[in-house]
């Protein structure tokens, strides 16, 4: 059996991950193939945005602890976690997609046989609305977010980039798109 890749999507916030991997998850539904991975955040449930489970920085630390993640990492006062069980997929020939963070992907690709990067971005402008509509950032973590420097993308690391600064259908399917290319 064919091991699965991993589609690692990153960004900054604001970009639309969230609302790209809501539109490809839908797309793809019945597709065997994917696993769309549901993170583990230190956020509670109701702070809005991704599906994710919503855990005690005491649990967090407990089950990091335990070996119950692939990948752990922490941003913006918060920490995130992939759930182990995902090598399992990917093991069972599942491609697996997770929202992500770029400070991870050396480590990741240390951790899985085929991983492939989707970065999605869009415009100053355009993050800047969108931080500011979903309304979790004051205007000071707005312009913050905005202004963040990421790292630069290691060596030999398979890269897809998607510009989200139109329409929600044409994101989603440029993230489709993505995901469903053949890959060797």
């Amino acid at each position: 059996m064919t091991t699965g890749t991993f589609f690692l999507v990153v960004g900054p916030s604001g970009v639309g991950k969230d609302t790209l991997l809501d539109g490809a998850r839908v797309a793809l539904r019945g597709e065997g193939r994917f696993l769309f991975a549901r993170r583990t955040i230190t956020r509670p449930a109701d702070a809005g945005g991704e599906d994710h489970e919503a855990v005690t920085s005491e649990e967090f630390i407990r089950r990091q602890q335990a070996g119950a993640f692939l990948l752990t990492w922490g941003a913006h006062g918060l920490a995130y976690g992939l759930p182990a069980s995902l090598s399992e997929a990917l093991a069972q020939g599942r491609n697996v997609v997770a929202n992500g963070s770029r400070a991870t992907i050396a480590e990741l690709s240390r951790l899985v046989p085929k991983l492939v990067v989707i970065e999605i971005n869009a415009s100053p402008e355009v993050v800047a609305a969108r931080l500011r509509a979903r309304g979790r950032e004051d205007e000071a973590q707005v312009a913050a977010r905005v202004a963040r420097t990421v790292p630069p993308m290691p060596d030999g690391i398979a890269l897809v980039r998607i510009l989200n600064d139109t329409d929600v259908p044409t994101g989603v399917a440029k993230l489709v798109a993505a995901l469903a290319e053949p890959r060797s």
